[in-house]
């Protein structure tokens, strides 16, 4: 099995949801980002992936790391990502625009039911974190 090495981010809105974004040709919801190329580091790569994707330009001080995560890729069979995960909070006035491979933008609820078109990446290890990292940093 393939191991695909990724960087993503955790964008959150004034309102406390998740940005998640879906590829031109996918079914699946996914937080932005994308493979970490050699020689770069996660956070370099995130912030990289954002300007492409979205086309947002954050500060590395904007990104705080979440952790490390594995589950089995969505769009490419035979494959398992590990990711590198940050989270920022993105404000009303960030023009965020889907360009590049991106199809379509989602923001959701992170607490809210764990919806089956969510990558299994996101779905299953990052949303339980995420909510836990969020409950902390509340409360």
């Amino acid at each position: 099995m393939k191991i695909l090495t990724i960087a993503t981010a955790c964008l959150l809105d004034e309102e406390g949801r998740l940005l998640t974004v879906r590829k031109r040709g996918t079914q699946h919801f996914m937080l932005p980002g994308g493979k970490i190329e050699a020689g770069e580091r996660p956070l370099d790569a995130v912030a990289r992936e954002l300007a492409e994707e979205i086309g947002l330009t954050l500060d590395e001080s904007d990104l705080h790391p979440l952790g490390q995560f594995e589950a089995r890729a969505a769009n490419e069979p035979d494959h398992w990502v590990k990711a590198d995960v940050f989270v920022g909070q993105v404000n009303r006035g960030s023009a965020i625009l889907a360009q590049a491979e991106i199809d379509t933008l989602l923001w959701i609820a992170p607490h809210a039911p764990r919806d089956a078109l969510l990558a299994p990446l996101l779905r299953e290890r990052i949303l339980p974190a995420l909510s836990q990292w969020l409950g902390g940093a509340t409360g």
